[in-house]
């Protein structure tokens, strides 16, 4: 099943259950998805490595969020942040390893015959391809900055 389709079954079970938070996350994300679809210019469907980047991005803005929540003493509002993270991740595969990453990293610094901060940007690139939703693009950049420094 994919993604939008499994979003849209929560959506209802949601619906069924009354469960008010899960169901503002799952509206949420079906918007995004939504004005993907509209930003492209057809109805066609969302790839699902756009869709996997749309969920992280929302996942990281809703960490964000909830860490300056936790700073100004809010914390009502980051639980609710936190909350939304979570449910928004479940529709996320699996996140790897810093281990498990860092050895594909390396793997790929091998193929790509990388050998300086030059060749950083090519490391990335292959390496999003290769792992598509499964780490934050912050963590991937500071493994692979830290093997072609070190």
């Amino acid at each position: 099943m994919k993604i939008e389709e499994k979003i849209n079954e929560s959506i209802k079970d949601s619906m069924k259950e009354k469960n008010n938070l899960r169901l503002d996350s799952l509206r949420a994300i079906k918007s995004a998805i939504l004005i993907e679809k509209t930003k492209s210019g057809s109805k066609e469907q969302v790839e699902e490595s756009v869709i996997l980047k749309i969920l992280q991005k929302m996942v990281k803005q809703r960490n964000d969020s909830a860490k300056i929540y936790s700073e100004q003493n809010r914390m009502e509002l980051a639980e609710v942040e936190m909350s939304q993270a979570n449910i928004i991740s479940e529709f996320l595969p699996t996140q790897l390893s810093r281990s498990e990453l860092s050895e594909i990293i390396e793997k790929v610094i091998e193929q790509v015959g990388a050998e300086s901060m030059k060749d950083m940007g090519r490391v990335i690139s292959k390496v999003n391809e290769i792992v598509s939703g499964q780490a934050e693009g912050r963590i991937i950049a500071e493994i692979v900055k830290e093997k072609l420094i070190g």
